[in-house]
Order: C-alpha cells, then structure tokens, then sequence
C-alpha cells in the first residue's frame, strides 16, 4: 500500500484539486495522508466530508498557524512562511508501511493516469530511488543526464559527471566552506550551472522515492527548508550507488503539475508590489467554501486567469487587486521560466 502524503497549508481549493485528482488518475493500492500545518478547521471538516477515506492530519504549530492567518486578515501581520513541519513529513514517511511513497504538496495534481503498482514494481526491479512524475516541461537539464528508456513507462536520467563524495566533503562543496566551491571554480572544475546538476537527484515535489532515499534527503531538517543540505544528502546517497545506472528515472510523459498563480504565502514570493497573496487564499477559500469556486476548473490545465479574476473582483479587497495580482503572478512564472520550466 503505497503512502501518498500530501503537505497542506490553507489553500483548501488547491488541495481539493489534488485529491479529486488523485483519484481521478491513480490506479493501484495506496492511501492518501494530508499532513496539514494551519488551514482553518472549517475548510479542513469540508474536506474531511468529501474525502472520508483521507486521513487527515495536523502539526505541532497547528494553532498558532491559524492564528497568524487571521492576524494576517484582521491586523496584517505578515505569516512566517519559513517555519514548516518537518518533523511531521518526516514522521509519516518513516512510519509508513510501503517501500516507496509520493510526497507532494496542496497545489499539485495529477494530469494524466497512472498506475503507482506498476510503476514501484519496475522502480524494485531497476533499483531505482526516485521517479520524477513532473518537471515542469523543462528539458533543457537533459544536458546533465544521459537519457535511456529503461520500460515502456520508465526513462532512466542518469547524471552526467557529477562530483559525489562522503557527507564532509559535500558539505564544503554545497555550502562552500573554507571557499572549497571558489577553489574548484578557479580550477575551471565547477561553474556557473554546476549545482543544478544536483537537481537531478530530487525532486520536491512530484517525485516517487523508495521510502529510504526520501529519509535520507530529509534528515535533518530541523523544521525549514535547506535546499542545499537535501542536494548534499542526495548526492551522498547516489555517490555510494552510482554503479546503478538506474538509480533516477522520470515516466515517459509528464503526469503532475503545479501552478504559478498562487502561494501558501509570500515569504518566498514577495515582488515589491501591492499584493498579498494571504488574502487572495481567503477569498477564494471563502468562494470554495460557499460551494461557489469550482476546485476543477478548467483542469487539467491550472485555474484560468479569467476566472480567478471574477472572485477578486466580486471582493475588491485593496490588497488582492486582479491588476496587482497579475503582476505578481508574471513575477512568480518569470523565475522559472528563467530555469527553463513551461508555466503557462
């Protein structure tokens, strides 16, 4: 019974999406965990009726998560989007009873069938630690990988000469320690694109892992994300397995997506101009909670521009402007496209 964990934090409409998706699309034996750090409990109890096979689930800092949401409404004040659950991720995974599990997130959906048993079956046979279910339509990473098709399902990404070593020495390397990175740059060893070769080995958040690669990634988190300590993690794991040509692989066509419109909150997307993102969340829980915003809408493609326009003209907050929201969503999209990623 593979372990779907989905991680949650106020955005209901999203999250609706995702597990009606989930079982749209999924085939095979699994279950569905939503571990949840702060959504209301009257968005949570509307999920909990539609979805009673779910199990729902919520963090330590459940409370005072909630409780910045409405001082963020009533007195706006700014939510620490930076403190996250960790411990309870990690605690899920570890306690689950199946070799492989898909760690996601509220604001992702499957797009495309899929069968988890067979998929993990062929993952067992190859060795493979991770499946990549989505990229983003960004192949211009591929440079890094040697691509090979390894089942009718299955394409293995095998990295192209990526520096590995023990725990110590990816440390230096991943936070340049004692000016290591510097140093190998000046050699011309490393450059400028060198640490997205890393990417290769993670996946945040439309990836089957075996159970055990995942932990690994995690550990030590310390309720934050590092994105270069889970790279030296990884890359430690693969250095001890690099013999296995197919210890990373992707499906042969892209069966998740993400969206570019909205944000848990803005403390990774903040732009300079007059939105927040916080209330835009509530307008359109609110809309969803009144059965009035259609969690599908125009699926599978993500929500159309024109239709979150209704709700944000419908309330006429001063702080989620359509105009202002349009702005800073172009900001959001502009980052990855940048990488290379298809957000449109």
């Amino acid at each position: 019974m593979i372990s779907i964990i989905i991680k949650s934090f106020n955005r209901p409409y999203y999250l609706d999406r995702c597990i009606t998706s989930i079982y749209r699309n999924v085939k095979g034996n699994f279950i569905i965990k939503v571990v949840d750090d702060g959504t209301p409990e009257q968005y949570l109890q509307k999920l909990k009726d539609k979805f009673p096979l779910v199990d729902f689930k919520t963090s330590l800092q459940y409370n005072s998560k909630t409780k910045a949401i409405d001082e963020n409404l009533t007195l706006g004040k700014k939510i620490d989007g930076f403190s996250i659950p960790t411990d309870l991720w990690y605690k899920e995974v570890k306690n689950s009873t199946s070799e492989y599990v898909l760690v996601t997130e509220d604001d992702v959906w499957f797009t495309k069938e899929i069968n988890l048993n067979t998929i993990s079956s062929q993952m067992k046979t190859q060795k493979t630690a991770l499946t990549k279910l989505g990229w983003l339509g960004n192949f211009s990473d591929d440079k890094f990988v040697e691509i090979k098709s390894i089942t009718a399902d299955l394409n293995t990404t095998y990295p192209k000469k990526m520096f590995t070593s023990n725990e110590f020495v990816m440390d230096l390397f991943m936070y340049n320690k004692y000016k290591f990175f510097t140093f190998l740059y000046k050699l011309g060893i490393v450059d400028n694109e060198t640490k997205r070769k890393y990417w290769s080995l993670n996946s945040i958040l439309m990836g089957l892992y075996q159970k055990e690669y995942w932990l690994h990634i995690w550990k030590d988190a310390k309720g934050k994300v590092d994105e270069k300590q889970q790279l030296r993690n990884a890359s430690t794991w693969f250095n001890k397995n690099k013999s296995n040509k197919n210890f990373v692989a992707r499906t042969t066509s892209e069966v998740m997506n993400t969206t570019f419109k909205s944000s848990a909150t803005s403390s990774y997307h903040e732009y300079g101009n007059n939105f927040d993102v916080n209330r835009m969340n509530h307008i359109l829980n609110e809309a969803w909670l009144k059965n009035d915003f259609d969690a599908m809408q125009n699926y599978p493609k993500d929500f159309s521009d024109d239709y979150i326009k209704i709700f944000l003209e419908q309330e006429n907050h001063p702080d989620a402007q359509y105009e202002e929201w349009f702005i800073w969503a172009e900001q959001f999209r502009k980052q990855y496209r940048n990488l290379g990623a298809q957000v449109d």
